[in-house]
């Protein structure tokens, strides 16, 4: 199985690069992990208009995976219960992307047409350091499956 992590927005800070480089490795084996960046709006087209064409860019990257909308009103998981989605993801047969919106958050089509949305709680977060929380998430997950120490809750 292999995911994707699909967000609005471009060039991260080197330290959210950084990381997110380093769980990548990390997840190479078990569950190779791809970065996709659609860019985000422009500033001469009206917001509404810009989250549409976002929207299209994310459907568009995730054709054929099983989609998962990160969205603050989505499910939480616990990472115990991620692993579990993992698990029946991976039973499925088919890849998970991973969408994160731009800044005025999905477009009402990328989450009628999500298989899931995923909330990491109620906080706000900047969307480069959502990337960096997923990709670790995802390991976490990979080592709770695979009975590895590192996750000791």
């Amino acid at each position: 199985m292999r995911a994707r992590i699909i967000t609005v927005g471009e060039r991260m800070p080197v330290w959210v690069a950084e990381g997110f480089a380093e769980y990548r490795k990390r997840l190479a084996r078990e569950l190779p992990l791809q970065l996709i960046e659609v860019r985000a709006r422009s500033k001469d087209r009206d917001a509404a208009h810009a989250k549409e064409a976002e929207g299209e860019a994310l459907l568009a990257a995730a054709r054929d995976m099983h989609m998962v909308a990160l969205d603050g009103r989505g499910e939480s998981w616990s990472s115990e219960e991620l692993a579990r989605q993992l698990s029946k993801w991976r039973m499925r047969g088919r890849g998970v992307a991973f969408l994160i919106g731009g800044a005025d958050g999905h477009s009402a089509n990328v989450l009628n047409r999500a298989d899931q949305r995923w909330s990491l709680g109620a906080l706000t977060l900047p969307h480069m350091l959502v990337r960096l929380i997923v990709a670790e998430q995802l390991y976490r997950a990979v080592t709770i499956l695979a009975g590895h120490p590192y996750h000791r809750a």
